[in-house]
């Protein structure tokens, strides 16, 4: 099964498709910046892209944590952004207010992991007739994302995606089960692999850690694997970043990446 967005298909074997950008909006001047530097690097690659950015974080690890400008302003830039440059738009949601807030400034709804069997939350995203892509939740197996497919394809919303990134292994830490993007898939629905969140170390001290190094191989090997749509944060400053400092990947490396993807994506799909 395909997921049509614009003039974007994401699955049925066609080219992977690129999300990305920062983790949340900080400001609207590197919002813009790194949305037109990323949409610059995938024109010349001729890879499909969608603008990816939190308009809030709810799920911080300390209460003084950076949680967003504000729900009205980070809303605005975003619809800014899919106006102004073109491009699809993908945030998370929380709650089923938030959907109301966002339904006219994005294409895509995103669950969050820790949110997967949300009842009511899936129910009206799937009622906003937006494409849903669902994250698993780092305490599900695979096969258990039926469930959360159930809810939102029980409003007649088939327009789903289905996201690995990680599961939690011991405290502290999260693993890649590559076997989930095969089991996921099964279900009918194109496969995201998240090769940014899947890098982190969860709530380790006053902030989440993370690996950054193993942000490309698990890329590369999720690739390998045969998957729809690669889903990165990336940030022009990693170091200073206001959300996931510690698991975005610097900007000045993404074409290197990309190019890489491209040709295992290639190979994999037959494609020439």
């Amino acid at each position: 099964m395909s997921v049509k967005l614009n003039q974007i298909i994401i699955g049925d074997n066609n080219p992977f498709v690129l999300i990305a950008g920062p983790c949340v909006v900080e400001n609207e001047k590197m919002i813009f910046e790194t949305a037109i530097a990323i949409k610059k690097i995938t024109s010349e690659l001729d890879i499909p892209f969608i603008f990816k950015s939190s308009f809030k974080k709810a799920n911080r690890t300390n209460l003084k944590s950076f949680t967003g400008l504000g729900d009205k302003e980070s809303i605005a830039i975003l619809k800014k952004v899919r106006e102004q440059l073109n491009l699809s738009v993908v945030t998370y949601i929380h709650t089923e207010s938030d959907v109301d807030m966002v339904i006219d400034s994005v294409d895509i709804l995103q669950i969050p992991a820790f949110l997967s069997r949300q009842t009511d939350l899936l129910i009206a995203a799937g009622k906003s007739g937006k494409v849903v892509n669902i994250k698993k939740g780092q305490f599900l197996a695979p096969e258990d994302m039926k469930h959360a497919v159930d809810k939102v394809a029980s409003t007649g919303n088939n327009k789903i995606m289905l996201t690995e990134r990680g599961t939690t292994f011991g405290y502290h830490n999260l693993v890649v089960d590559m076997r989930s993007l095969v089991i996921m898939r099964e279900l009918g629905y194109p496969v995201v692999m998240d090769a940014t969140h899947a890098v982190q170390l969860p709530s380790k001290d006053l902030i989440s850690g993370g690996q950054p190094k193993f942000i490309k191989p698990l890329a590369r090997s999720a690739m390998a694997v045969g998957i729809d749509a690669l889903f990165l944060e990336v940030h022009p400053d990693p170091k200073n970043a206001l959300s996931d400092a510690a698991s975005q990947l610097p900007l000045g490396e993404l074409k290197e990446l990309l190019i890489e993807m491209k040709q295992i994506d290639e190979i994999i799909k037959h494609k020439k």
